[in-house]
C-alpha cells in the first residue's frame, strides 16, 4: 500500500466553551478542548481508575460557527478529523509544538440546550447533523465498533 492515512475519530466532552477568532477576510476559527476517558480496574488494588486525555480541537468557518452556536462546556460530541502539529516560538525564543485535531466532521450527541440545562447523560438523544443543523434519527443497525 503506497498511500497514507491521517484520520482521528473521538467521542468526548467539551472541557470549555468554543473560543472563536475572526479574520479580516470574513473567515473564522473555533477552538475547544475535548476530554476522552479510559476507565479500567487495577489488578493490584481492585479499584476503578479513570485516565483523561485532552485533545485540542480546531474548526474553521461555518463548522466553527455551528459549534459555537450549539455547544457548551460538558456537551458530548463526536469529532472526526486529522492530526496537525504546529511549531511556534515562545517569548524566550524556544521552539514549542502543539498537536491539534483539525475537525472535518462532527455530530452533536448531547447538548445542554437540548436537555433543558441539565448535565449531559449517557443516554443518547437524537444527534444534530452538523451540516444541516437538523436532528437525525439514530440508525438501528449501524456498524460502528462502539
Amino acid at each position: 500500500m503506497s498511500g497514507t492515512l491521517n484520520k482521528v475519530m473521538l467521542i468526548g466532552h467539551l472541557g470549555d466553551e468554543v473560543k472563536m477568532h475572526y479574520f479580516e477576510g470574513g473567515g473564522c476559527v473555533g477552538r475547544f478542548p475535548l476530554a476522552t476517558n479510559e476507565t479500567y480496574t487495577s489488578k493490584q488494588t481492585n479499584e476503578r481508575i479513570t485516565n483523561t486525555e485532552w485533545h485540542n480541537i480546531v474548526l474553521r468557518n461555518k463548522a466553527a460557527e455551528i459549534c459555537e452556536k450549539y455547544l457548551s462546556k460538558g456537551d458530548k460530541v463526536y469529532i472526526e478529523g486529522r492530526l496537525k502539529t504546529r511549531k511556534w516560538q515562545d517569548d524566550s525564543g524556544n521552539d514549542r509544538y502543539s498537536t491539534e485535531i483539525q475537525a472535518t466532521d462532527f455530530t452533536f450527541l448531547t447538548t445542554k440546550k437540548e436537555s433543558g440545562g441539565a448535565a449531559p447523560t449517557d443516554t443518547m438523544q437524537k444527534p444534530i447533523d452538523a451540516k444541516t443543523e437538523t436532528q437525525v434519527e439514530p440508525k438501528e443497525n449501524d456498524d460502528l465498533p462502539f
